[in-house]
């Protein structure tokens, strides 16, 4: 009985667990990791800048007597803005007017007089004394003349500031003040112009990337960066700008540059003022490895991925360097060509058998 119950416990021993059988692989969705030529691209926080700007202020003082254009209109220049009473200002021009002809009817009269003069002392009639008067009386009327002349053209400058009309074309902000009010150069700003077509895009670069920029072995000319914006809701503006101004100094506050770049703005989808994403992209492309988003996975240690090695599954470190599309760049870490897991990450190990499925490049 007892090699009975030997021969039993051995027969048991022989015979493999049912759950040690070996599992079979998990089908894993893989993409290869593309190796191609992208352009070198780096992003920033930037501000949009109308070019020209103008505050609307009145130069003389009156009574508003018409607001002569839409709030939020795009106005042209010369555009008439504003009208400011006329009458006491068109009676200081007769007035200036009245009193220019008055000196030149005295001049004429002190020219006259001093030819009189000058006759009469020729034949020793009258003495030198008149005639110097006369010459003098002469010059006097002249200046006046010139004062006047003068007062005139100041009293039809003043009128002509009656009419506020536009000094540039582009959009006109709210006016501050309605008609029946009384303005002058004490009452501030009237309303805003901001000119629309193009645009400034201004945005600070720390010394880091100007350093790292000259450094590079391939220095690309700022005229050849492409310049691009995206909106706050992660839209891309259709426009494509160019760099056309670096500051000579350096903030000292923040140890960044400004740079201003000028885009096209035809359909006016860029306001003044307006916080966007500007993406610089160089003309020169770099060889770069991309991969879909999705393999990425990320712990305590880093970022890593899934690759299928010799039918497993086996761990790489990687290190990104920003998005393209629906992709990210790979800086270090894969070489390209390798197969790397994106489908069926959940429940994988390092060196799980696994059974790679191509992915359809609508899915990559």
């Amino acid at each position: 009985m007892r090699a009975t119950m030997w021969a039993a416990l051995l027969t048991c021993a022989l015979v493999p667990p049912a759950h040690s059988e070996s599992a079979a692989p998990a089908t894993v969705g893989v993409a290869i990791a593309d190796k191609r030529p992208i352009a070198r691209t780096i992003d920033f926080v930037g501000r949009v800048e109308a070019i020209n700007r103008v505050d609307v202020r009145a130069r003389v003082k009156g009574y508003l007597d018409a607001v002569l254009f839409k709030e939020g209109d795009l106005v042209k220049e010369g555009a008439p803005l504003y009208r400011i009473e006329k009458g006491l200002f068109q009676a200081a021009v007769e007035q200036a007017q009245g009193a220019l002809e008055t000196s030149k009817a005295q001049h004429e009269l002190a020219i006259k007089n001093r030819q009189r003069q000058e006759e009469l002392y020729a034949k020793n009639v009258s003495a030198g004394k008149a005639l110097d008067e006369a010459v003098a009386s002469e010059g006097e009327t002249k200046g006046a003349i010139m004062t006047n002349e003068a007062n005139l053209q100041t009293a039809q400058i003043n009128f002509g500031y009656t009419d506020i009309v536009a000094p540039i074309t582009g959009k006109v902000g709210r006016t501050a003040l309605t008609k029946g009010n009384v303005v002058g150069p004490d009452s501030g700003v009237l309303t805003t112009i901001v000119s629309q077509d193009p645009m400034y895009v201004t945005f600070p670069v720390s010394q880091r990337e100007f350093l790292r920029a000259a450094q590079s072995e391939r220095p690309t000319d700022v005229k050849d960066i492409k310049v691009q914006i995206r909106f706050s809701d992660g839209t891309v503006y259709d426009q494509v700008g160019k760099i056309n101004f670096v500051d000579v100094t350096v903030d000292r506050t923040t140890d960044t540059v400004i740079v201003r770049a000028i885009i096209p703005n035809p359909d006016g989808r860029l306001i003044d003022g307006q916080l966007v994403r500007v993406n610089l992209e160089s003309d020169a492309p770099d060889e770069k490895i991309l991969i879909p988003q999705a393999a990425l996975i990320a712990d305590q240690q880093g970022v890593y991925v899934f690759v299928v090695e010799d039918g497993k599954a086996a761990v790489r470190r990687v290190k990104t360097a920003g998005e393209n599309g629906t992709n990210v760049v790979i800086a270090s870490g894969l070489s390209g060509g390798e197969p790397v897991i994106v489908e069926g990450l959940q429940g994988i190990r390092p060196g799980a058998a696994v059974q790679a499925r191509p992915l359809p490049p609508s899915v990559q």
